[in-house]
């Protein structure tokens, strides 16, 4: 591809490009297209492999002039993956194995039928769906931040070429710096990270701070439990995040940009650098970019997973070589940020809003939305909900909407109990505020937070104190230890959780939590450490029966916690056919096979629960 150094070039290869990918569409290039999932999720179960027998069985069929195949991102479905789509007739087929190939290549791509039982089959209708729109998870999303993904070849800049990429870019050095921040500012856009600050407010901090140098940094460093939303856009669309930091680079006046992803994920690491490198190759990165006298150059840092480093200044911490520890503000990053020069840090979400506004304008983009939290959000839905995967809806969607009619209920006909959202930082929200409008005052009202969007169901058997502790868990082995709130006040609270879950607690316990949460929440030098009791405060609040009954009666209802919970077989259903004791590791169960009812010795039994998973009659009582 030519080196583009003009504006006039730039449009004549997006022209290009994009009738390229619209005849690739619509098949108008006398061509099939096939595409695979290249999620993380779709390649562990196995969906290179079926990329690679596509292209096997399309060359054996000598199909290589009538057919395309590539990958792409993640399509959100997680659950239902590997996929397959093929164009132009928009057919979408799920659960794909290997061994479905050959069947594919020969009925639908050489014989024109589509495979019905590769389709996907909407349980409360019983329909058939064709079409990736035609599926009810995905009727109620609205994809801004996900642009591209599943759709685009995430390795060839020409298809994001072809699908909007660079336009805003090539908007915004047509306006002034200031004209950009105030368009950014006007679309209402706050930080998908989990602070909600106003983005616009944040660069025009940057803009205002005088030095010759700034910096542009992409906080990629994901580490909420059951969190993937930045890795499934890095990994489907990279080049729009990098758009993105280009016009913040721009509108405050920074030359460099910093990645910071995780090492965990290589998938979007490897996506990043080579999405950086064709960027370079043609003209789209580096010095005088189109002839404007605009410099702007992109580096990777990865990191080791430590989660206190999503906080900002323990993430520049890291970049500079230094332990990742956060430091005292102010003075804030916009100010005095990586190596004491301006900087901004967005989350991946944030920048990946960002060509969007731009493309529409700031006011087009206001209009998605609630009053205080405009756009789109996207979750990671998972827990014990039918359809885990990754969610984009507008702000104001109800927790019912995102559990029900997106997520499709719970499994095995269970009662919902909650939703975590936030991860450790957040809280719960219960089955009395499903109803509630997804955007940042009300989760915080309600004793939860938006977070970097993580959102996980819980059922009723889920134990909403092990649920506290579980977070808890991780906040201790996450935190950096700088301020003795946080490294001693969270180990006080797990040792008090586990009391009670072990069956020691006391009521005077319950108050040690609240006086504890409250101290750490106020002491704490990060948004760590601010926020690490939220899962025992939001827990305490709003399921103090839950905490009363381990305490008062030594009773774990869910029966997760293993010494409140007692193993029993019911006489008058036990078919006296010895599988329990057969499976029982222990040699706990006793009986005479066809004569007497089984009973289990509780000083013997280890509560690992194979007993209950045999027998096929429900004899075993858990409680």
């Amino acid at each position: 591809m030519a080196n583009i150094d003009n504006i006039n070039v730039l449009d004549s290869l997006i022209d290009k490009c994009t009738k390229a990918f619209e005849a690739k569409i619509t098949g108008t290039n006398g061509k099939r297209s096939v595409t695979i999932c290249g999620g993380t999720g779709c390649l562990s179960s196995n969906s290179k492999d079926i990329f690679e027998e596509f292209k096997k069985q399309i060359a054996e069929h000598n199909l290589s002039d009538k057919v395309d195949v590539n990958m792409v991102g993640c399509f959100g479905f997680c659950s239902q993956g590997p996929f397959v789509k093929i164009y132009p007739e928009d057919t979408f087929y799920h659960a794909v194995k290997v061994s479905d190939v050959k069947t594919i290549v020969e009925e639908d791509l050489i014989g024109g039928n589509i495979v019905d039982d590769l389709l996907y089959i909407d349980p409360l209708s019983d329909k058939k769906c064709q079409r990736q729109e035609d599926i009810p998870f995905y009727q109620k999303q609205m994809r801004i931040a996900l642009h591209g993904c599943g759709v685009i070849n995430p390795e060839a800049i020409e298809e994001a070429l072809g699908y909007d990429a660079f336009k805003a870019l090539k908007k915004a050095l047509s306006m002034t710096q200031q004209e950009v921040i105030d368009e950014i500012t006007k679309s209402g856009l706050r930080g998908r990270g989990g602070g909600g600050f106003p983005t616009g407010r944040k660069w025009q901090f940057a803009l205002n701070s005088v030095n010759d140098t700034k910096y542009v940094v992409c906080n990629g460093d994901e580490g909420d439990p059951g969190a993937f939303m930045d890795r499934s856009i890095l990994e489907g669309n990279p080049l729009s995040v990098i758009e993105g930091m280009m016009i913040a680079g721009y509108a405050i006046g920074a030359s460099d940009g910093y990645f910071y992803v995780r090492a965990e994920y290589p998938v979007a690491v490897g996506r990043i650098k080579n999405a950086i490198k064709q960027a370079e190759e043609i003209g789209l990165l580096g010095d005088n970019i189109l002839g404007t006298g605009f410099n702007f150059r992109l580096h990777v840092r990865l990191g080791a997973g430590a989660f206190v480093c999503g906080e900002e200044t323990a993430l520049l911490n890291s970049i500079e070589g230094k332990r990742g520890m956060p430091r005292p503000r102010p003075p804030f990053p916009a100010v005095s940020g990586l190596w004491g020069k301006p900087t901004i840090i967005n989350n991946v979400e944030t920048f990946a809003n960002i060509p969007y506004i731009m493309r529409v304008g700031g006011e087009e983009f206001a209009k998605i939305g609630t009053e205080k939290s405009k756009g789109t959000k996207v979750f990671a839905l998972g827990g014990k909900v039918k359809n885990v995967g990754l969610v984009e809806v507008p702000m104001g969607t109800t927790i019912r909407e995102l559990v029900y009619e997106i997520g499709g209920g719970i499994p095995n006909n269970k009662k919902f109990q909650a939703i975590q959202t936030g991860g450790p930082s957040g809280g719960c929200l219960t089955i009395n505020e499903l109803d509630t409008p997804i955007d940042y005052d009300n989760l915080i009202e309600r004793g939860s937070m938006m977070g970097s969007g993580g959102a996980i169901v819980m059922d009723e058997d889920n134990c909403m104190v092990d649920v506290a502790k579980f977070y808890l868990e991780f906040i201790c082995d996450e935190s950096c230890g700088k301020c003795s709130q946080c490294r001693i006040g969270t180990k006080r609270l797990l040792e008090i959780l586990t009391r009670i879950t072990n069956g020691n607690g006391t009521l005077e316990d319950l108050d040690k939590l609240k006086a504890l949460s409250q101290s750490i929440k106020v002491g704490s030098l990060c948004g760590l450490g601010q926020t690490a009791a939220n899962p025992v405060l939001s827990t305490l609040s709003k399921f103090k029966d839950v905490y009363l009954r381990h305490i008062e009666d030594k009773k774990c209802d869910a029966g997760v916690c293993k010494n409140l919970i007692q193993y029993s077989i019911d006489p008058s259903l036990c078919k006296k056919c010895s599988a329990c004791s057969r499976a029982c590791p222990v040699n706990a169960i006793s009986g005479v096979v066809g004569k007497e009812a089984f009973k289990i010795d509780t000083t013997k039994c280890i509560k690992c629960g194979s007993c209950i998973a045999t027998c096929k009659f429900g004899a075993i009582n858990r409680g």
